[in-house]
């Protein structure tokens, strides 16, 4: 039986709404195909005919088990890959989706854009606190939601501004342009909002996905709530398969993993504080004022990719130089697939030629900017536990809109001191790390390592060097274009958003947003000339 939920607000709703009709069978049946002489084994075959004697169903149900029992115990998993599940989930915190559900590659999601959608009051996690506690927690958490509707009053004047004098011709119909306008606003105003704030999204993984959550549910940075979720997902399963009870796995303890480890043992004697201030500090410093900074790269990343056209197309150097090579791949007036809409570059041989070169960076951005970038799911980085930045003193990004108001400013580090005290306060009456994390804003400070090949990176920066781009987003990529520019300037001057390419590609429309088209023509810009209002 499922435990009570760990939390005092709303009951997190998990729902399947699709799965493979028999995903354990089809599992074995995929199996029992790699070594089958007769062709493709069907799912039928693995459990027998429905009027087969029972001694015989049996037999087959015996083989079944065993065969499931051996591919998993030898480590034989891409036969549960094959099996995928959708969850309707509404409740979670946003936190949760961070640190865990968001947190590796194989998954796909579709959530609630805190970008687009405002906000309601009172949609966040709770924990199980009790007397002085639960009155902090809960009147910072009230407080921050009081904060978010506030400066999305105070941001939408200065919004107004900045967005007629990009569009000046849109006054004429401001009315039109209204849920533009509060929609920026409220993107910004979001950063207040504490990270224990409500999603709800569809959340599709595999059944190998799925057996790993719950195998690795409790680990940093909120496995009470990481359980509790995982575990009515996995009785969901259950419930439409039950066979998944032969191979599924105990969780593994919170008290194993290497994080608890080295927090329980290395830091024996130390101040946890003052250990995570002078990391931020010598971070901080080597960013040398970037978002994002390039730390390393490979020294033959250019002639790497070229040597690797070359052996595609079968052609010597002396008919394709280096220049021509990576021109080719990387120009989309040679490669129009760069400026299509869809993604293919996986599939074409020679663009993924770019897999072979590679970029390393160090970048800080805020938990709601990170919620994006970890979308990203082909850079992968390595993201801070929960004692790296649940600081004692207030650390956070501040977006350059609030700086253009002193009113706007003002509200805004008012409320980030709040928060902060509340977090202090809750400390000293003994609250845990997990349940006081909750009441961060989403302007915390992340700071993490990020790596890339140029196949994958590429893609991003074309996505996130778009106007529209979430700010700090577009500042880290605006940052990792330039500096790949100044070390490998023959593929830095193709790292172009949609717009650019697709001018270059000769595509149309030039701008592919539409409505949503950010009123500048970036595409006749240079990278070091990007600049934004909004």
């Amino acid at each position: 039986m499922l435990a009570a939920t760990p939390l005092r607000s709303r009951e997190p709703d998990v729902r399947l709404v699709a799965a493979f009709p028999r995903p354990y069978e089809n599992a074995v049946a995929t199996a029992r195909t790699c070594y089958s002489g007769r062709g493709i084994v069907t799912t039928e075959e693995v459990s027998g005919a429905p009027d087969l004697p029972a001694d015989k169903r049996e037999a087959k149900a015996a083989q079944r088990d065993r065969i499931a029992k051996s591919i998993y115990k030898a480590g034989h998993h891409t036969t549960l890959q094959h099996a995928h599940f959708q969850f309707a989930l509404d409740g979670v915190s946003r936190q949760f989706l961070w640190t865990f559900l968001h947190a590796h590659p194989f998954y796909n999601s579709e959530q609630v854009s805190q970008r687009y959608v405002e906000v309601k009051g009172g949609n966040y996690a709770v924990p199980a606190l009790e007397g002085e506690a639960l009155a902090v927690y809960e009147a910072c958490a009230q407080r921050q939601m009081a904060d978010y509707r506030d400066l999305i009053e105070l941001l939408t004047p200065v919004v107004d501004r900045a967005y007629f004098g990009i569009f000046p011709a849109r006054r004429q119909r401001a009315e039109k342009w209204k849920g533009a306008i509060q929609k920026r606003a409220q993107e910004i105003a979001r950063y207040v909002l504490p990270v224990a704030t409500h999603a709800y999204l569809y959340h599709t993984v595999s059944g190998l996905t799925l057996m790993r959550y719950w195998r690795l549910c409790e680990q940093y940075d909120a496995p009470r709530e990481q359980r509790w979720v995982v575990r009515k997902m996995v009785d969901a399963l259950l419930a439409h398969d039950p066979l998944f009870a032969t191979i599924l796995e105990d969780p593994f303890p919170i008290e194993e993993t290497p994080e608890h480890v080295f927090y329980a043992a290395a830091t024996a004697g130390h101040s946890v504080g003052r250990l995570r201030d002078e990391c931020a500090k010598e971070f901080d410093a080597a960013l040398e004022g970037r978002t994002s900074r390039l730390v390393d790269w490979k020294p033959r990343n250019e002639e790497c990719v070229a040597s690797a056209v070359r052996e595609v197309l079968g052609v010597p150097r002396s008919m394709l130089p280096d220049d021509a090579a990576i021109a080719l791949v990387l120009d989309p007036s040679s490669n129009r697939l760069l400026g299509q809409s869809l993604n293919v570059a996986t599939l074409s041989k020679v663009t993924r030629a770019l897999s072979h070169a590679s970029y390393t960076f160090r970048k800080r951005l805020s938990h709601t900017a990170d919620s994006q970038d970890q979308r990203h799911r082909m850079t992968p980085a390595s993201r801070p536990c929960l004692p790296a930045y649940l600081s004692d003193a207030p650390d956070y990004v501040t977006p350059e809109v609030v700086y253009v108001d002193d009113q706007v400013r003002q509200a805004y580090d008012a409320s980030m001191a709040r928060t902060w005290e509340a977090i202090d306060r809750l400390r000293a009456l003994g609250v845990s790390d997990e349940d006081r994390a909750y009441l961060l804003p989403n302007a915390v400070n992340l700071r993490f390592t990020e790596s890339a090949d140029l196949l994958h990176l590429h893609h991003k920066l074309k996505m996130r060097l778009c106007y529209n781009a979430q700010e700090e987003i577009w500042r880290a990529s605006r940052d990792e274009a330039l500096q790949i520019a100044e070390v490998n300037r023959r593929i830095g001057r193709f790292l172009l958003p949609p717009c650019s390419l697709r001018a270059m590609a000769e595509e149309s429309p030039i701008c592919p947003e539409g409505d949503r088209y950010c009123g500048v023509r970036v595409w006749k810009l240079d990278v070091r000339d990007y600049r934004r209002a909004l």
